[in-house]
């Protein structure tokens, strides 16, 4: 009997605390259910900004997750991302090896640091002084400090690494992490989490243009419309576990997916001019990696930024690459029932690609009834259909593009 070794790297884990869910399962039955928990902004000192509307993690209690020796040296950005690691490890079955701690990484993308943490230290350091700063404020805001405290909580010194490619990051990072995998390492924890709601870090995105200043949480976020005024931010995000596949099948894992396929462009802050052809290019890059064909893909995960210039483009560029087929594979944008959460939003959006596989129905976008594109958008419900490939679909506010392939779990060991 031949051994014939399974094709791509298994997604084995899933962990996502979101504003709709802070289990796989909570934030899958949100999603499908078409469910909006965009709501005004509760956080102290936010209620005078002109961003009023939002996705926050309401009931999220750190303190009953994560020990207090990391508490303290943490901004909530990393504490979501340490809780949705271990979520994905548990997920997976996966734990460190004592005998092999480097069989393990972490790769995360971020975006906006530790914003509220920052805050909190410079507020002593000006009220005050300098004695009152405390010594964690040097890594807490840093964009690597998810990346550094999940490694050091779990024990893993396999390779380590953070993606800082804007918002497209997300998606960059899994690429990344399969490549890791590909090289020999065992499996890797990847992922991003944000939480950009604190004063501060609302104050630094003011200057986005493509923000959404509504005060209706149900047309705040409304893409592919006439009635598009931008996107609502979110906080929070998603962690997976991606390891060699037949390392995976061969400890008894349950493969969810596999990533086929990836690409990245960069076109420059242009402010959409030159969006499709960027994103039309990365989705032919990672259609070409994945060795998929454009009819092949069976639903898309749309980027769906909410600008009109921005939507159009996209539209565009999913014609350009699947054709004919562009304008009848369904495409969904579950994200806009809950915020965009930045680097986080293709991440939850690749576990919802990975969930609607499992479970075969395509989640709605919610908050979306008429649009003005031609593309087949699934609105208002679930849409039953048998899934054997996703196309996930990001872009960055500053000039990013990315594209990425997963495969059902299965659907490539032949």
């Amino acid at each position: 009997m031949t051994n014939r070794r399974p094709t791509g790297t298994a997604i084995t884990g899933i962990g996502v605390v979101a504003p709709n869910g802070l289990r796989a399962d909570t934030y899958w039955k949100s999603i499908r259910e078409g469910l909006c928990v965009l709501d005004r902004i509760s956080r102290e000192g936010c209620g005078h900004l002109p961003l009023s509307v939002a996705g926050e993690v309401r009931s999220f209690d750190a303190a009953a997750i994560i020990e207090e020796r990391f508490l303290v040296q943490t901004d909530r950005f990393s504490h979501f991302a340490m809780a949705a690691a271990a979520l994905a490890l548990d997920d997976a079955g996966l734990s460190r090896d004592p005998e092999d701690p480097y069989s393990i990484g972490v790769v995360t993308a971020a975006g906006s640091g530790g914003g509220e943490f920052g805050q909190r230290e410079l507020q002593k350091l000006w009220g005050q002084g300098s004695r009152f700063v405390g010594p964690y404020q040097s890594i807490a805001w840093f964009y690597a400090a998810s990346t550094g405290q999940i490694s050091i909580r779990s024990g893993f010194k396999g390779p380590c690494g953070v993606v800082a490619s804007d918002e497209a990051g997300g998606l960059d990072s899994i690429a990344h992490a399969a490549r890791v995998v590909r090289r020999g390492t065992g499996a890797v924890v990847v992922g991003a989490a944000e939480a950009p709601l604190a004063p501060y870090s609302m104050v630094c995105q003011l200057g986005y243009p493509e923000l959404s200043t509504s005060e209706d949480p149900e047309r705040a976020y409304r893409p592919f419309t006439e009635g598009a005024r931008g996107f609502a931010p979110a906080e929070g995000g998603a962690m997976l576990v991606v390891e060699d596949e037949a390392r995976a099948r061969e400890r008894g894992a349950a493969v969810r997916a596999t990533v086929a396929g990836h690409a990245a462009t960069f076109t420059g802050a242009s402010r959409w001019k030159r969006t499709r052809e960027g994103l039309a290019h990365a989705i032919r890059g990672a259609l070409d990696e994945a060795g998929c064909a454009p009819e092949e893909i069976d639903v898309v995960f749309a980027d769906a930024l909410g600008v009109p210039e921005a939507d159009r483009a996209e539209a565009l560029a999913i014609a350009d690459v699947l054709g004919a087929h562009g304008t009848r594979v369904p495409v969904t944008a579950p994200k806009t029932g809950s915020g965009r959460s930045y680097c986080a939003a293709p991440v939850l959006d690749t576990a919802a690609a990975v969930l609607a596989m499992e479970h075969g129905q395509i989640p709605p976008t919610p908050n979306v009834f008429d649009i003005c594109h031609d593309l087949d958008l699934v609105m208002s419900h679930a849409r039953p259909a048998e899934l054997h490939t996703a196309l996930v679909l990001s872009r960055g506010l500053m000039g990013s593009n990315a594209a990425l392939v997963v495969r059902r779990g299965g659907d490539s060991a032949r």
